[in-house]
């Protein structure tokens, strides 16, 4: 039996020894194919609006990638446009929508691998012209969904958008 701890003393302090010294990522990491300084240490990617590695400094992160799965922080109509447009509920859901499509395929993902998805809506009212925008960006069936009113939206939109999707493509 004191064999047995000893040796067990001795892998664990061996492996904490190489892990120290960061030698397991040399092994597992090819040149071609290094991670961002931040996933090789969390193994968590923070990708900018266009696809890009942040800086990790940034308030809010765009677009999060762990463990196969994409996480799309809240879109509003104006996250990525700060133009003036109509108050009208199709234009407001279009942009979000194009910018969730964005953010879903610059992580690796497709409209089709959304798992689920939390609408805001500014008022209720806005919920079936929130539904005819989102019909057409799931043609294939929409995934889970959560809807609900609240009472007001940053950057006056009249719907807000996240969700979580499945990386497909490498």
């Amino acid at each position: 039996m004191n064999n047995n701890v000893s040796r067990r003393n001795f892998g664990s302090t061996l492996a904490s020894f190489f892990s120290g010294l960061g030698v397991a990522t040399l092994f597992g990491r090819t040149a071609s194919a290094a991670p961002a300084p931040q996933a090789a240490a969390t193994g968590v990617t923070k990708l900018s609006y266009d696809g890009k590695p942040t800086d990790g400094k940034s308030f809010i992160t765009p677009l999060v990638i762990f463990n196969g799965v994409i996480y799309i922080a809240g879109q509003g109509a104006h996250s990525h446009d700060s133009s003036t447009f109509d108050m009208d509920i199709t234009i407001h859901t279009t942009k979000v929508m194009d910018n969730v499509k964005n953010l879903v395929e610059a992580g690796g993902g497709t409209m089709d691998s959304i798992l689920q998805l939390t609408v805001y809506l500014s008022t209720i009212d806005n919920y079936d012209g929130m539904n005819k925008v989102f019909a057409k960006y799931f043609p294939n069936g929409g995934p889970a969904r959560t809807t609900v009113a609240v009472a007001a939206l940053p950057g006056n939109s009249l719907v807000e958008i996240n969700c979580t999707a499945a990386v497909v493509k490498k």
